[in-house]
């Protein structure tokens, strides 16, 4: 099983992201919090699709569709799905070009951010455990 790797994997990058003080005090701790988001929920996201995979039969490729079998296979509440889905749209914003202002919008969310990627993480860890 690939999953308990890729949950642990997981679970060290939500850390690196836990370690950041939120919200951050200066320009480079909000900068650092938004890269380690951006690992974090690749590396969640990732997680999820090898456990829906592995213990659901569910094979998905890319992080919404991911996030909403999540939410039919009550790993998500469909509150947590649609802050899941707003937290993609955040990630591809971070990616595609650096933008002060969306920067320091994505930073006022990090608290929730951070909040429901351990939630999801340690739904998926009990599912793989179950499994």
């Amino acid at each position: 099983m690939e999953a308990p790797q890729r949950l642990s994997t997981a679970d060290k990058a939500l850390q690196t992201l836990e370690a950041i003080p939120l919200p951050p005090r200066s320009d480079i701790e909000r900068d650092a919090a938004i890269q380690r988001f951006e690992y974090t929920f690749e590396v969640v996201w990732k997680a999820a699709a090898v456990v829906l995979r592995e213990v659901y039969g569910i094979k998905q490729a890319s992080p919404k569709p991911i996030i909403r079998a999540c939410r039919e296979n009550g790993l998500l509440s469909a509150e947590e799905a649609t802050l899941a889905l707003q937290m993609t749209d955040h990630r591809n914003l971070t990616s595609h070009t650096y933008n002060p202002e969306v920067a320091e919008l994505i930073a006022a969310y990090l608290p929730l951010y951070r909040g429901l990627l351990r939630t999801w993480l340690s739904r998926l860890q009990k599912a793989a455990e179950s499994a």
